[in-house]
């Protein structure tokens, strides 16, 4: 099937087509309709039918003889162990933790918490929640205390589970302290945790709450699987947001198990039984989709790695895990690429190993740089795909679909809209605008099935981030446009939130916790272009006055701030103090024009701009940091 002959079967009949898409899942009760449009312009999807993700994901492959196909791969190259688990084990293990989990009272619709490192167990935790028709959130393991709390009062779990520690090359994450005290902040408590201990930490356990991963699962019956509605959420996963609050997006399971299912065969170009591998985390939208779930609805062997792409122990680390699993597509961000392209910059490592399985790479997270394409396209001799979506949309919005057809690829563009997807490039009065003019990036409702209905107990927020400013189009938050051929060219965000190594983060939630230093009157936090990271936050603080502290130990104060805060994840370790921030005469702080200072980049004076002067002055804070040039 050809491109155009695939987009033509969506668009000529919507509801057909996912109909039709719907038929490779195994529903307790078959929806008799798609789309559900009651409630325009919020959607769902297969709202009237009754089906189970964990059943879809485990049980039914073993029904079907494929018990002992490998379902999960764990390669940890920090621990230096490997090892399998078949589907048959996986289906044990799940339905285990399942029934510990229904006999401490979780039931269908009660909020989990999972809070673990990469290890197979996180994934048998998310599975067990699906099992029982409970809706996990995972939070990664990399936040610090009290961004736990929020999700934690957010959601209002019964349950946490959570590991006790994490593993990062040369130290160990102490997660069951970090979880201590994000409770100890948190309005909600919940009734129990679980703790799965790790032999490179065992965690004290406060008796009456916490309980061992294994010790509670003896002597209770494992768990069937509970069937839920097709609209039912199958998990909350929590985004930044510009105001630095979280939002939780909702992912409905019919939609989800369709979605996915379909994505695996058409974009990825894998078939059941072949070995997928997403270099991410289970606390990531790539995780949920691409480590968790994807690939086991699909039957694949996914891979569960514990390491980083350079350090452990060399940038040949993932060439290694290519050739030993025989990896046939494999998922990475950027960032990673750039890491290993810089250790081994002639790609000599990767001569030292066979990757004739790999058929794909496919790159994600942050917009992929021509100069790593090429360096990838190069050495490894593969078609090298950078496509894009969102946590908003669960899976691939715009990629070059390697199961239907291998389009040309075109640097600096992910490729094509995906069915279900048809991008539009709108300006600021929401005309559409001619090919090759940049604008805000949109595409019509409804949104596919798989995507966003809503955000957890902010249906207003919703509304009012993704449908208000373009009525009748979700709003991605991208800037860019579209070429002759359809192509879509994504050039910046329209928000404030900056993108660290693939990881979306506020820098509103940052700048909060600058201004609760008691020195700092006034700040604000850009993203400025990182070779390595793609971004990197850098804070500006105007001091209180009267202050006469060292501006350094101020600033090596809210660096440790943010790090406590917010994570080592925010990668926060410039700050500088400034007399002043550039403002309008209404008072907002002129980020993005910061931004193109810091990048070198040239800009129109902005018209509304209190005092042209405090440019020089921001330039001048940013060349004492190494940016803006000479």
């Amino acid at each position: 099937m050809s491109y155009t002959s695939l987009m033509h079967r969506w668009s000529s009949d919507p509801e057909a087509f996912w109909m039709d898409a719907a038929q490779s899942i195994d529903w307790v009760q078959p929806p008799t309709k798609a789309l559900d449009d009651t409630n325009a312009p919020l959607y769902e999807w297969f709202s009237d039918g009754l089906v189970n993700t964990c059943y879809n994901a485990v049980d039914r492959h073993v029904e079907a003889g494929h018990g002992e196909r490998v379902a999960i791969i764990h390669d940890s190259p920090i621990t230096h162990t490997k090892h399998e688990i078949t589907y048959a084990e996986l289906q044990a293990r799940v339905a285990s933790l399942a029934g510990a989990l229904r006999a401490k009272g979780v039931e269908k619709g009660d909020r989990v918490i999972i809070y673990m490192p990469m290890v197979p167990e996180a994934l048998e935790a998310m599975l067990a929640c699906a099992r029982l028709g409970a809706i996990h959130s995972v939070v990664f393991g990399g936040f610090a205390a009290n961004e736990l709390a929020v999700r934690i009062d957010d959601c209002t779990p019964k349950a946490i589970i959570a590991a006790s520690c994490g593993l990062e090359p040369g130290r160990v994450v102490h997660y069951k302290p970090l979880l201590d005290g994000a409770l100890e902040m948190a309005t909600h408590q919940p009734d129990f945790c679980v703790i799965f201990q790790r032999e490179q930490e065992v965690a004290k356990l406060e008796a009456g709450r916490d309980h061992d991963w294994h010790s509670f699962q003896y002597g209770v019956p494992d768990a069937e699987c509970v069937p839920v509605e097709g609209n039912h959420p199958v998990y909350i996963l929590y985004t930044s947001g510009t105001t630095g609050a979280p939002k939780g997006v909702v992912r409905a399971t019919g939609g989800h198990l369709v979605a996915l299912n379909w994505s695996m065969r058409h974009v990825y170009g894998v078939q059941p039984g072949e070995v997928f591998w997403a270099a991410s985390d289970v606390g990531w939208v790539v995780g949920h989709s691409y480590i968790c779930y994807a690939p086991l609805i699909h039957g694949n062997t996914t891979i569960v790695f514990e390491g980083k792409p350079v350090g452990t122990p060399d940038a040949g680390t993932f060439w290694r895990v290519i050739a030993e699993h025989k990896v046939a597509a494999f998922f990475t961000a950027p960032t990673a690429i750039r890491a290993v392209k810089r250790e081994d910059s002639n790609g000599a490592l990767i001569d030292n190993y066979d990757l004739s399985s790999l058929r794909t790479l496919f790159l994600a997270g942050e917009r992929a740089d021509p100069a790593t394409i090429e360096w990838a396209q190069r050495n490894l001799k593969i078609p090298v795909i950078d496509h894009w979506w969102q946590t908003e949309l669960g899976y691939p919005a715009v990629s070059i679909p390697m199961g239907v057809e291998e389009l040309p690829v075109k640097l600096g563009s992910p490729g094509v809209p995906m069915p279900g997807y048809d991008m539009k490039i709108l300006g600021e009065n929401g005309e559409e605008l001619p090919t090759g003019e940049l604008g805000a990036i949109v595409t019509p409702l409804p949104l596919p099935p798989g995507t966003l209905p809503t955000l957890w107990n902010a249906e207003d927020r919703f509304r009012k981030s993704y449908l208000a400013n373009y009525p009748g189009y979700y709003e991605t938050g991208d800037a860019g446009y579209v070429d002759e051929d359809g192509y879509l060219y994504i050039m910046a965000r329209t928000d404030d939130v900056i993108n660290v190594a693939g990881h979306r983060l506020s820098t509103g939630a940052m700048e909060e916790v600058l201004a609760g230093h008691p020195d700092v009157a006034e700040c604000a936090v850009i993203g400025v272009s990182d070779a390595l990271k793609g971004q990197m936050p850098v804070g500006f603080l105007c001091l209180t006055s009267g202050v006469t502290r060292d501006a350094a130990e101020i600033q090596a104060e809210v660096v440790k701030l943010v790090r406590d805060r917010i994570g080592p994840v925010a990668a926060f370790k410039l700050a500088v103090v400034v007399d002043r921030l550039p403002k309008t005469r209404s008072g907002k702080i002129l980020r993005a024009t910061m931004v193109k200072i810091a990048d070198g980049e040239t800009f129109k004076m902005p018209a509304t701009i209190d005092d042209p002067a405090i440019l020089d002055e921001i330039r001048a804070a940013l060349q004492s940091v190494g940016y803006a040039g000479d």
